[in-house]
């Protein structure tokens, strides 16, 4: 297996591309934290290497992000390369029991502008940055503002914003005059989803000892 890496706009992500399918085609899933990868055998592998801090797939890539400066690309590098090419070789599956996230699918309720929004998301704006390592995904349009989040290498990205300001900003108002501004989500709700999964942990840990 020859795995070819790539580098992304984010100095503490990098791109990995096994040669294989990772994922389906247009579907991507996001790991912000040790929690999220509970899902994934892959995920949870790269997890364990010390200095990971968040992980990606793309249709037929693997983003990981490092913690921090401190945490060397060069010592990173070969742990990923050799945990990567074990799980291939091993036959698993990538992800167990999870829906790949694709929250740009348009649904029957969507109202007109929403499904536009969505559209052009999908065509002409995910694809590009899903070539930097990472996805953007639909929340949600009210009174003008749409909001969406970024993931992958774009999540801690200084430059995403700048991105999300002037690139996808521009052209969804350049295609619907109903976008009046474009707005990052950030990961407050990471935090919430972290702490509310440590407090089912602690539930069950609870239980059990009853």
């Amino acid at each position: 297996m020859f795995i070819q890496t790539q580098d992304t706009p984010n100095p503490n992500s990098v791109k990995f591309l096994p040669g294989v399918k990772v994922l389906e085609p247009g579907h991507t899933m996001d790991f912000p934290n040790m929690a999220a990868a509970y899902c994934s055998p892959l995920a949870k592998m790269l997890f364990r290497i010390e200095g990971v801090k968040a992980v990606f797939f793309g249709p037929d890539f693997v983003t990981v992000t490092k913690q921090d400066d401190d945490v060397e690309w060069k010592l990173l590098r070969p742990e990923i390369f050799a945990t990567i090419m074990d799980f291939f070789a091993s036959g698993l599956p990538v992800v167990t029991d999870a829906k790949p996230s694709g929250d740009t699918q348009i649904n029957e309720d969507d109202d007109e502008i929403v499904q536009m929004i969505k559209e052009l998301l999908d065509t002409r704006i995910r694809p590009t940055v899903q070539e930097d390592g990472g996805d953007v995904l639909f929340v949600d349009f009210k009174d003008g503002v749409l909001r969406l989040k970024m993931q992958g290498s774009c999540s801690s990205c200084p430059s995403s914003i700048v991105t999300l300001k002037n690139g996808v900003q521009n052209m969804m108002q350049f295609y619907i005059p109903e976008v009046l501004s474009v707005e990052q989500i950030d990961d407050e709700g990471e935090k919430l989803s972290e702490k509310l999964f440590r407090q089912f942990e602690e539930a069950k840990a609870k239980e059990k000892k009853e």
